[in-house]
């Protein structure tokens, strides 16, 4: 018999990610819990969003924090190098749950 460890992310009830490393899940809860701050925040804006397009609009910002938080602290988008690395690689935690969630779903 085979004991497999699952870590999996519950949001009101419904299950929306699982994952074999805590520090995977808990990134992924924690990109959720941006997103849901960004969802609300861009429900004051001046241009109409429907809800779906809004959540949509959320989360991708949630999953390219990094990106984000550099375009605010310097006022540029960053190098087209440095940006396609980034979505490429697995060095941020958005590419890193997206890898561990399609790990645990093949398994």
């Amino acid at each position: 018999m085979t004991v497999e460890v699952k870590y999996v992310v519950i949001r009101e009830g419904e299950e929306k990610m699982s994952f074999t490393s805590k520090k995977d899940a808990d990134a992924y809860d924690k990109m959720l819990d941006m997103a849901d701050v960004l969802g609300s925040w861009l429900g004051t804006a001046p241009v109409e969003l429907d809800d779906a397009a809004r959540e949509g609009m959320a989360l991708w910002l949630a999953e390219r924090k990094d990106i984000l938080s550099a375009i605010l602290k310097s006022g540029q988008l960053p190098a087209a190098a440095e940006t396609d690395a980034e979505t490429e690689s697995t060095g941020t935690d958005a590419v890193d749950i997206t890898t561990a969630a399609k790990r645990v779903k093949a398994a």
